[in-house]
Formats: structure tokens, C-alpha cells, sequence
């Protein structure tokens, strides 16, 4: 059999790089996707996403495009009519693209457009809820210290031992799809999980599994000035957090950890099913997060949209190539962005792009883990003053502010016009610069402050690499500030052609002119057809006082 490869997408919400073993974590416990970098992928330790939301991120790995290339930078601004994605693009070439319902990605009011990117949605909601947590009010009071830490704890399981949830029910969804897929027609299977993504919650035997004394070092809160403000904002808006204990945070990191946990097990069922259909050797597999969580470095859990520490911004990217591919299992230290998933997959599967992009295709690096591709990685977030906030669909000026909601310490940080300010990371594997629209320069040498502790913007010894690092963020804002579209549009209507010609045309031949405007547009070829038409007395352009422009 001879047709293009299956192209899957494994993609948890919210997972940091250092949430896998092989990564270095010694706390973590993540078997099958250790396995798979060991033998099979390429994990990059050094990739990073293009914004460290949800939407933005997705609307970017989707296309290829950053963020500010067309103002996808807020949770309310989604793919629209006439934007192609990798599943539209893919979805034309022939390929059926099966997803489940978690979007983030194509404005949801426009109908049909969903199902213009995907040949086929699952939508889940046909078994039975999961049960809750083990403690009935995990929250407790506003004060209490775990009202705003999002902070659930473990979770209860059912009859069968377990705890089959939305995610599980994906998962098995996409897997009995690969089983049942005509063996001849290419598959894009794009599984969109909620899993880390807070609340931190999960079952026996995650809930446990994770030791607590192998947890690293979290990374230590930074003077305010030195930090995002909207970090300030959001701990200053957490009522009780500041309770929390260092036995607190690991308690919340070993749970997330847990919930890491189960994400793995969930792709190993993936790779057990690409390997029972018969699928697996012809499959180009992608496991990525759209961004990562604090969970506790900073004192802070979740995320926000204009901060660029590691924990938010390096995520898990690993790479299997279809058979026939070159690919040198292991760790690459090489620097990737979520863009190259987008190039590297088209690559893969041959299909041409509909637009420009910026992603470049990984497959050099697959080959060689030494291989490079780029200088510099990039991360943006935040908006200008007056433009709606993230979390837009819970706008207090529209729903009233509820300060009983787990978000709301965030979306009040985020109506600050300072605090949600417009921001760019620029990191070139060992320094990074954060610019923002207000505030104070970030700037970071990651190898002497892995964890980002000490802002060294002031310091007169890096005055150097931070005037080399803001002059390469110039130069990529120019390169990628725009795009313009392959399909040219025309320069007259052909209302305005007719008007240009119709001196010209015999009376006889008018209704031919006219349906050759219908079709063509370039006004060159409109005087040729005109005069081929007219083709009376040696009359030209010129004769007659025309200019074509």
C-alpha cells in the first residue's frame, strides 16, 4: 500500500517540559513517552510555544503563524472564514481529520465553520460522569488557603476502579477510529485533552505514585519590580494563598505530576492502538502542550497570558517520523517552536501550505539531534490598552464581578491595562529577554539561573547580549509582522473593465465581452479580447488614446 501517512496529534492542555522523567525529572513517572523518546521519537528539551494561552497557542501551532501575524492573541479571537488550518489544508488533501470537541481553536458562532476543519467531531457525553473529589468542598471559604490554588486533591473512582473521565472517553474514542479506518485513506487524528490543566485533581494510583521528596526546588518569588506585574496582581488578588506551606506546593505539584501521569498512560493506549490497527509504522505521531503551569514556582498556580518563565512557555515536543524517514532517537537540545509542528506535519504528509507560515520542518533534527535550525525561539502574550482581556467570556462588565470564581484573582490582574500589558520572550537557548509595553526589561542567564530568579536587566555585564537580543527581536517582528495571501486579488471589478473597453467592442460582440469579464480579470488580457474582438482597420491602443494603466 502506497499513501500518505497518518499524522497524529497528541496534545494535553497545560503540560510543562519538566513534567517528563526523561527530561530530568526525578519525580516524575511517565514510562511510555520515556520509551518512545528512547527508541522511536525525538524530544526536544528546548521547544517552546508561541503564547502561553490556550487559544492563541493553538491558533498558532494550527497555522504556522504567530500570534500577531492576525491578532490571535486574546481567548475570543478564534480562527475565522477564510483562515485555513493544518486540519482544513489536510482535511482538502484528502486525509479524514477526526478530532474531539475541545476547540480553542475555530470561532464556535460561525456555523459550519467547525466542520469545515474536520471531516468528522467527536463529541463525547455518552457514558456516564466521573465521580468528584474525595473531599465534597475541596475550596473551602473565600480566606481559606485553597479557595483561588485550584487545588482539588485526589478524586474518587467508580465500580470498575477508575475514574473515566472526558479525556479517557476521548482517547478510547480516537482509538477504536483508528481501528476501524479504511486501511487505504490517511488519518489526521487530533486528540485535544483538558489533562494537566487545572484544577489539580486526580485518582488512585496517580494520586499517590508521585514522591514527594523527589520534587525539585521551586523557583523563588523575584522582588516585584523585578517580575511580570500581572504576577504581582494575581498574588495580591489570591485571598489565602498566601497560607500556603512548602508542604502545601508539594502537595499541588505532586498532584499535577499525577495528573502527568495519567496523560502518559492515555498515550500509551494510543501507540497500543496505532500498533494493533497496523498503523503505527506509517504514522508520523506529535505529542505537544500548548503551554505549561506554574504549579507553584513564583507562588503561583495556573498560568498567564504576558509571562514568559519557562514553566509557562518549554513544553514537551516529540516527533516520530513515518517509516522511511531518517530518525535519531533521543533527546535534542536543538531550539524548536510549536510553529515547526505545523511545517514539520505538512512535510510529512505532502501537502502544500495555503499561506505563508514560519515554521520550519524538523526533520534535519530528526535525522541529527545535533542538527539546528534556529538562533532564537520566541513567546508573546498580553494586549494594548482598551482591548478586551483573556478570559473575555466571563467579562465582569458584562456578567458582574465574581470574586467566588477560581479565576477571578486572574481576570482582575488581566483588567489591569499595565498588568495585562503586550509582551515578547526572545530566548536564545541561553539567554532570554522579556520586553513589555510597561514595566521593567526581564532579562535572565539560564545557565547560571536555570530557574529565573535573578533579573539581570540592570546589570552592566549583559548590556551586550541584551542589545543583541532586542535587535534580533526587531528583525523578527519585521520578517513576520505580516503575511500576504497566495491568491492575488484584482485591481478593477468588472463593472470597471467594461467601462475601460466598451468603446471598442462592436455592438455585435458586446454580450461575449461581457462574459469574458465574468471570468477574467487582468486587464491586459481584457484589451487582448477586447481588440481581438473589435479586429477591424488596424485600430489599436494607442490609436485610440488608451492606456492599459
Amino acid at each position: 500500500m502506497n499513501r500518505r501517512p497518518d499524522i497524529i496529534i497528541f496534545n494535553p492542555d497545560q503540560m510543562r517540559a519538566d513534567a517528563l522523567a526523561h527530561l530530568g525529572n526525578p519525580a516524575s513517572i511517565t514510562p511510555n513517552l520515556d520509551a518512545f523518546a528512547a527508541s522511536e521519537a525525538v524530544s526536544f528539551r528546548n521547544a517552546f510555544c508561541q503564547n502561553p494561552v490556550c487559544v492563541p497557542s493553538r491558533c498558532s501551532f494550527a497555522t504556522g503563524l504567530y500570534p500577531h501575524v492576525r491578532g490571535h492573541r486574546t481567548m475570543a479571537y478564534l480562527l475565522e472564514e477564510g483562515e485555513s488550518s493544518i486540519f482544513s489544508e489536510l482535511k482538502d488533501a484528502g486525509y479524514y481529520v477526526w478530532m474531539n470537541a475541545r476547540n480553542d481553536l475555530v470561532a464556535g458562532q460561525v456555523k459550519g465553520l467547525c466542520e469545515r476543519h474536520a471531516s468528522e467531531i467527536f463529541y463525547g457525553g455518552t457514558v456516564p460522569a466521573a465521580p468528584g473529589t474525595v473531599n465534597p468542598n475541596p475550596r473551602g471559604e473565600r480566606g481559606s488557603k485553597n479557595f483561588y490554588s485550584f487545588y482539588q486533591g485526589e478524586m474518587k473512582r467508580d465500580e470498575n476502579g477508575k475514574n473515566y473521565s472526558s479525556d479517557d472517553e476521548a482517547v478510547d474514542a480516537a482509538a477504536a477510529q483508528l481501528k476501524a479506518a479504511p486501511e487505504d485513506e490517511p488519518q489526521c487524528i487530533f486528540l485535544g485533552l483538558m489533562y494537566p490543566h487545572p484544577p489539580y485533581h486526580v485518582e488512585e494510583p496517580y494520586f499517590s505514585a508521585i514522591d514527594r521528596k523527589k520534587l525539585r526546588a521551586r523557583a523563588k518569588n523575584l522582588p516585584d519590580a523585578q517580575k511580570a506585574y500581572i504576577e504581582t496582581l494575581c498574588r495580591k488578588n489570591m485571598i489565602g494563598l498566601e497560607q500556603y506551606t512548602e508542604e502545601d506546593w508539594n502537595e499541588l505539584r505532586a498532584v499535577y505530576l499525577g495528573m502527568c501521569m495519567k496523560v502518559d498512560e492515555q498515550f500509551g493506549r494510543i501507540i497500543r492502538a496505532l500498533k494493533e490497527s497496523g498503523r503505527y509504522d506509517n504514522a508520523a505521531i506529535f505529542f505537544f502542550s500548548d503551554h505549561g503551569d506554574y504549579t507553584g514556582d513564583y507562588d503561583l498556580p495556573e498560568k498567564n497570558q504576558n509571562a514568559f518563565s519557562n514553566d509557562l512557555v518549554n513544553v514537551p515536543l516529540l516527533i516520530k517520523p513515518p517509516k522511511g524517514v531518517p530518525i535519531d532517537p533521543g533527546v535534542s537540545d536543538s531550539l524548536a517552536e510549536l510553529v515547526d509542528f505545523y511545517a514539520t506535519a505538512m512535510d510529512f504528509a505532502g501537502v502544500s501550505p495555503e499561506h505563508t507560515h514560519f515554521g520550519h520542518s524538523l526533520r534535519p533534527i530528526l535525522a541529527d539531534r545535533s542538527a539546528a535550525l534556529r538562533e532564537y525561539v520566541f513567546c508573546e502574550g498580553g494586549r494594548n490598552a482598551g482591548e478586551t482581556h483573556c478570559d473575555e467570556y466571563h467579562d465582569a462588565h458584562k456578567h458582574g464581578e465574581n470574586v467566588n470564581g477560581e479565576y477571578w484573582p486572574r481576570q482582575k490582574a488581566m483588567s489591569d491595562d499595565a498588568g495585562h500589558c503586550k509582551g515578547t520572550m526572545i530566548f536564545d537557548g541561553r539567554y532570554k529577554l522579556v520586553y513589555r509595553a510597561h514595566g521593567n526589561l526581564e532579562f535572565y542567564d539560564l545557565r547560571e539561573d536555570p530557574l529565573e530568579e535573578r533579573n539581570k536587566a540592570l546589570d552592566g555585564r549583559y548590556f551586550s547580549e541584551i542589545a543583541r537580543l532586542q535587535t534580533a527581536m526587531l528583525s523578527w517582528y519585521q520578517d513576520t509582522c505580516d503575511i500576504v495571501p497566495f491568491k492575488p486579488d484584482a485591481r478593477f471589478s468588472a463593472e470597471m473593465l467594461w467601462n475601460r473597453v466598451k468603446g471598442i467592442i462592436p455592438p455585435g460582440r458586446v454580450a461575449e465581452m461581457k462574459a469574458f469579464l465574468e471570468k477574467e480579470t487582468d486587464i491586459s488580457l481584457v484589451y487582448q479580447k477586447a481588440y481581438q474582438l473589435k479586429n477591424e482597420n488596424g485600430i489599436t491602443s494607442r490609436s485610440l488614446g488608451i492606456r492599459p494603466f
